[in-house]
């Protein structure tokens, strides 16, 4: 009888009774493409925005799934009216389509153009007084971030690719990312899943409209410097130079309904440990420890502290973080081995079909694990595929990335290439075990490294950054491959769809990418703290190179001390919150996140107060209705984040065509609005 139920509950019998899967070939249409293109754009801008305002960016594939589901929808139901044949759309188009768009909008991060592609600039290296030659600065550039992009992002997908059937059938890693987004595309394509995805649907574009008109109408009230809602001092004039206001921004509150409650009182606390306490004490320190005289941007001044000290608390995070994963990935490996299950030792090459049929076979295995495993080996993808691909990128890397960067030699790239395939398994297993991906963390391993290797007199701080680059992207794009071949395994896509869609993908990500981040270079003075893209990454990446190469001698005062004491603050917050989830203890969903409270050191609290309140209206909302909140929360905090952050495309093209908006609202002291008064009556 149990066994009964359980085959009533299986998802591939409900499928199997319905249609056959599709050949590979057939998985990958003109129509799957196109809308790929469209929403890679659309998301892009997104993710771009983000980018360069907080750095904080929620996962998107609910958004690609839904709107992947949506447009191929509206598009069949248009052609049925008109009376033309269309082939129907399946499950395997939609992971398609997810695949191409959130591998084409991944690269608008990966790509570093929040992060070490903006540090390069001199707008960034403006007040850093240290390292600042020819050497140690290169200007974005349309043509040369586009083809070293292309140069970078693909060999990541070469190099993890022969382990695709060891990571996802061998070890059988959950990577819950492409697990959820795979059960969410399957429930779309049942009867019951399809109602509830167009009513998801309908809530998303009724937040998206709503946020985008909420955009526009507060673009006429920015006129100048300091107007707008973005401007108002909820808690009054004080709280205001402190950073402490909400500042009405969509986006942020849809972010917060997304993340999790924990993240957003990390990012809340660490607001009130800097901007309320820590930074006016500094302050007060002015002329003391430092010259008082330095502009406010200085590294020698309390800026020095702001972003030297939030650099400690993430790399503290992330040496905790990469250190636990490198101990789960070590022992979960032992003792499967020790084990010795039967389907982990498999052959990575494209002819261990005796191994594989055994596995698809496996009596011990459930009718959708089985099902599910022989698709995923019915496409095999030969391992010499993989090994030519990346080597012929390499040498091709070898010769055009020293010509982009002159400062980066060709030995340094072989080091490089010889050590990221370590590093892309590792940080792909340990994604498949938590979730966390520490491409980052290996990004500023490499500043330090390449930095330090080459020197400050050979352009150190611009050859770690391009360094950071390559490691970022090999390692990011290798484990969402093996994300989305988990995501693939799960809804019957073929492995040669996942991975030309991904290519594709990719390809499509690293033009546009470089174009959207173009239009916001051109229009807004981004990597000012004081604009409204600060794009804190940026001084952050470039602080740490210049820790790199010059040392910490060029620290401020007490600094250093500050560094180590949050360092050491943060690796112990995310030790505690380590064990704690090991041991199941109670305190766990309420130790903050060391990460989070670092992100606001140097920008600021005012989107920390947005993404409570969206934490308040979630929190609201599942005491009223859970169930509704579960179910549709997602998709209304999707159309709050895209109906805002799309308003930055005609918010950008009016800003190119210099077109002002004509009101400036602008709140002032009693005292100051006296002042302005009497001067415009006198």
């Amino acid at each position: 009888m149990a066994a009964a139920a359980g085959e009533e509950e299986s998802v591939e019998r409900l499928f199997e009774s319905c249609r056959e899967v599709p050949k590979w070939t057939e998985q990958i249409t003109a129509r799957a493409l196109v809308v790929s293109l469209m929403l890679g754009f659309f998301l892009s801008f997104i993710v771009m925005k983000l980018n360069l305002t907080t750095g904080i960016i929620p996962s998107l594939n609910v958004s690609a799934g839904l709107l992947g589901f949506f447009l191929v929808k509206m598009w069949t139901k248009a052609l049925e009216q008109v009376g033309v044949l269309n082939r129907p759309f399946t499950r395997q188009e939609n992971t398609v389509i997810q695949t191409c768009v959130v591998s084409c909008s991944g690269v608008a991060f990966s790509g570093g153009f929040g992060s070490y592609i903006l540090g390069m600039s001199k707008q960034v290296a403006h007040g850093l007084e240290d390292a600042k030659s020819d050497l140690n600065i290169k200007e974005p550039s349309l043509g040369w971030m586009i083809a070293f992009l292309f140069l970078v992002s693909f060999i990541g997908l070469f190099s993890i690719l022969p382990l695709r059937k060891i990571m996802i059938i061998g070890y059988r890693l959950t990577y819950p990312s492409g697990t959820a987004t795979a059960h969410l595309i399957n429930s779309f394509h049942t009867p019951q899943g399809a109602l509830l995805a167009k009513q998801q649907i309908s809530l998303l574009f009724k937040s998206f409209s709503a946020s985008f008109l909420w955009s526009f109408f507060q673009w006429f009230y920015t006129a100048g410097e300091g107007c707008g809602f973005a401007a108002f001092p909820t808690f009054g004039l004080t709280a205001y130079k402190n950073r402490f206001y909400f500042d009405f921004s969509a986006t942020y509150v849809g972010v917060g309904m997304i993340c999790p409650y924990l993240i957003n009182i990390s990012l809340l606390l660490g607001s009130i440990i800097s901007w309320g306490i820590l930074w006016p004490y500094i302050n007060s320190k002015k002329g003391e420890w430092y010259d008082a005289a330095l502009p406010h941007d200085s590294l020698h001044g309390l800026t020095g502290y702001k972003v030297f000290i939030s650099i400690a608390m993430i790399l503290g995070d992330g040496l905790f973080q990469f250190l636990a994963v490198l101990f789960h990935t070590t022992y979960d490996m032992y003792t499967k081995r020790r084990q010795r299950d039967p389907v982990t030792p498999f052959s990575t090459s494209g002819s261990n079909e005796g191994s594989s049929h055994s596995s698809s076979s496996d009596p011990t295995l459930n009718f959708d694990d089985r099902r599910r495993t022989k698709v995923f080996i019915k496409d095999q993808i030969p391992s010499a595929t993989a090994a030519v691909g990346y080597i012929l990128l390499a040498i091709i890397s070898l010769v055009a990335v020293p010509h982009i960067f002159p400062q980066l030699k060709a030995y340094h790239i072989i080091v490089a290439y010889a050590v990221a395939p370590l590093l892309a398994f590792c940080n792909s297993y340990g994604c498949g075990l938590t979730d966390w991906s520490l491409a980052s963390s290996y990004g500023k391993l490499a500043i330090f490294i390449f930095g330090a290797w080459v020197g400050a007199s050979g352009g150190g701080v611009v050859a770690g950054l391009a360094a950071c680059g390559v490691m970022m992207g090999i390692v990011s794009t290798a484990s969402d491959l093996m994300q989305d071949f988990k995501t693939g395994y799960l809804t019957l896509t073929s492995p040669r769809s996942m991975f030309v869609s991904q290519i594709i993908g990719t390809a499509m990500g690293c033009v546009i990418g470089p174009v959207v981040f173009w239009i916001f270079y051109k229009a807004y003075p981004l990597g000012d703290q004081n604009s409204e893209y600060p794009a804190p990454y940026a001084k952050v990446y470039r602080g740490i190179a210049l820790l790199g190469v010059e040392g910490f001698y060029s620290l401020p005062r007490h600094c250093l001390s500050f560094c180590l004491g949050f360092f050491l603050l943060a690796f112990a917050i995310s030790a505690v919150r380590e064990i704690a989830k090991y041991k199941n203890w109670w305190i766990f969903n309420y130790v903050p996140s060391a990460m989070g409270m670092a992100v606001p050191f140097y920008l600021g609290s005012y989107f920390t107060i947005d993404m409570c309140v969206g934490s308040l209206i979630l929190y609201v909302w599942e005491w009223v209705d859970q169930r509704s909140a579960a179910v549709f929360a997602p998709a209304v905090a999707s159309g709050l984040i895209c109906g805002d952050g799309i308003w930055s495309l005609p918010s950008a093209m009016l800003a190119l065509g210099k077109v002002r908006p004509p009101i400036c609202m602008k709140f002032l002291s009693g005292a100051n609005n006296a002042r302005v008064d009497a001067f415009l009556s006198g």
